[in-house]
């Protein structure tokens, strides 16, 4: 058997090593950046569930004459409450999400704040906090304050 000497085209160990150093570099830097904006589209993402909210409630509103009580919840966007006779839902398509979080949605009517208040706790699921924990109400946009 002969051999040419041409020699065999391909990378070698170390070539593919220093590719994997420059790959690992890129998502060192670049990986944290992104990991920081899931934060952000997660509230973005209730407050759009809590808008929607809003919309089906106003029109249960519409139909029924009040909003759902607190006991009644935002189930009775889905399902019809006991003396809601006019009732002409289900006001949601599909079933009371959880927040982005996996956590319920909180309900109350009359509101703190208004004819009604719906509330995601956040990521950390308590009331309060800062970032990624903060509470997404209905009565306030995003990073707004009471003051």
């Amino acid at each position: 058997m002969e051999r040419s000497k041409k020699r065999e085209k391909g990378f070698t160990l170390i070539e593919l090593l220093i590719v994997m150093v420059i790959l690992g570099l890129l998502a060192a830097l670049v990986g944290p950046r992104m990991f920081g904006k899931v934060g952000k589209s997660k509230q973005k993402a209730a407050k759009a569930q809590i808008s929607l909210f809003e919309t089906a409630l106003d029109t249960y509103r519409l139909d029924v004459g009040k909003y759902p009580t607190t006991d009644q919840g935002l189930e009775a966007l889905r399902n019809q409450p006991d003396g809601a006779e006019r009732w002409d839902g289900p006001y949601l398509a599909k079933r009371i999400p959880l927040d982005p979080w996996g956590h319920p949605f909180e309900y109350r009517s009359p509101g703190e704040n208004g004819d009604f208040d719906v509330i995601s706790l956040g990521a950390d699921g308590g009331q309060g906090g800062e970032g990624e924990d903060e509470d997404i109400v209905s009565w306030k946009g995003i990073g707004e304050t009471d003051e």
